[in-house]
């Protein structure tokens, strides 16, 4: 039985090579699952897409739709359009998305229309913020979805409150944190460590690129300056997202202690994030690798679809206005920060429950 496995955007890289191990595996073992996987080339630079594949042992994609860039609207189209044209001509038994990135709706619409069920790795998750593309990716995603696969007990609960019924979602846990548990031992500092003479816990990460903090330059500049006032002289390592580069080129008298670089792979960016003594951001996914690290979170929004980092976990919702982040360093440095604890099931193992998840539905026993 073939099934897509569907990636387009770096968010998506760490989520699939789990669920990739554990069929090769399964299928080593007899099996009946087989996998296609489809990148849709949303994200085509090698910073964001080629350094994770060979990271992260991803094997080359069996089809590359080169879908490149544009707006969302033109991405969207195009990986339908490829997407389909693949299904035409070689139809798989089920399309499975992960995360909540433009190919993972643009995919999931266009398996539907050609009656190829869908099932949703990291389904049920919600912000309740319309303004995220993201939230409207997931929200669309799980409209169509035949069976998903959560990571947390907020999932399940935003899925049951939608009405969908308990045969139709599967607690797995997370595949990031299988990624994350995979390599701990390999990571592996960056090439400027020696250089900026950075030691654990006494630097600060920072990530940022939602619309709201980057695409202006007055609400990125006040960002800046509470994170450079914040942070005592310690310096603050910023690798610098495509969209928020556009911006900070317009901006002058940068804090002196704020180091920006490159995008970072996977090994070298979470071993930063390891040793931090903090991360400043504006991302979803980092909040759970820091919660499973052990690392002191701050996140630059007013909402977030992963709560459980926030309940369990390390991270702290500070919001967008950046006068709320001095207390929260104030907090960080008196060493009153919560120590957080791991969420169920973020073990290391999701990618082996999806698969076995996969052979039921697939069976029809579901």
């Amino acid at each position: 039985m073939l099934i897509d496995i569907i990636a387009g955007a770096r968010p998506n890289f760490m989520k699939i090579a789990p669920i990739i191990r554990a069929l090769q595996a399964r299928a080593a073992a007899g099996g009946p699952l087989r996998y296609r996987l489809v990148h849709t080339g949303q994200h085509y630079d090698a910073r964001l897409s080629g350094d994770f594949f060979v990271q992260l042992g991803i094997p080359a994609p069996d089809v590359n739709l080169e879908v490149g860039s544009g707006t969302q609207a033109e991405q969207t189209a195009a990986i339908m359009i490829g997407y389909e044209r693949l299904l035409l001509a070689a139809a798989s038994r089920l399309c499975l998305v992960v995360g909540d990135v433009t190919s993972t709706m643009a995919c999931a619409i266009a398996a539907q229309k050609l009656c190829v069920p869908v099932a949703h790795v990291e389904g049920g998750i919600r912000s309740g913020d319309w303004t995220m593309p993201e939230e409207i990716n997931r929200m669309v995603t799980d409209a169509i979805t035949n069976w998903f696969f959560t990571t947390s007990a907020f999932a399940n609960a935003n899925l049951r409150q939608a009405g969908v019924g308990e045969e139709r979602i599967i607690f797995v846990g997370n595949t990031m944190i299988d990624s994350l548990l995979a390599n701990l031992e390999r990571l592996q500092p960056p090439p400027f460590w020696d250089a900026l003479g950075l030691q654990p816990g006494g630097y600060f990460v920072v990530t940022l690129h939602r619309p709201a903090n980057v695409d202006g330059t007055g609400s990125l500049a006040r960002l800046l300056a509470a994170i450079g006032a914040g942070t005592r002289g310690l310096p603050v390592i910023f690798p610098v997202h495509p969209r928020t580069a556009k911006t900070l080129r317009e901006l002058a008298d940068l804090p002196t202690h704020l180091h920006l670089v490159e995008p970072q792979p996977y090994l070298e960016f979470n071993y930063l994030v390891k040793h931090a003594k903090a991360v400043i951001t504006d991302s979803g996914g980092i909040t759970e690798e820091t919660t499973v690290m052990g690392v002191p979170c701050m996140t630059l929004r007013n909402s977030t679809e992963r709560p459980e980092t926030v309940s369990i976990g390390t991270n702290a919702l500070i919001g967008t206005d950046p006068a709320k982040l001095a207390p929260a360093l104030d907090r960080l440095f008196a060493g009153d920060w919560q120590r957080g604890a791991i969420p169920e099931l973020w073990d290391g193992r999701a990618g082996e429950r999806i698969v076995v998840g996969l052979e039921r539905v697939l069976g029809g026993r579901v």
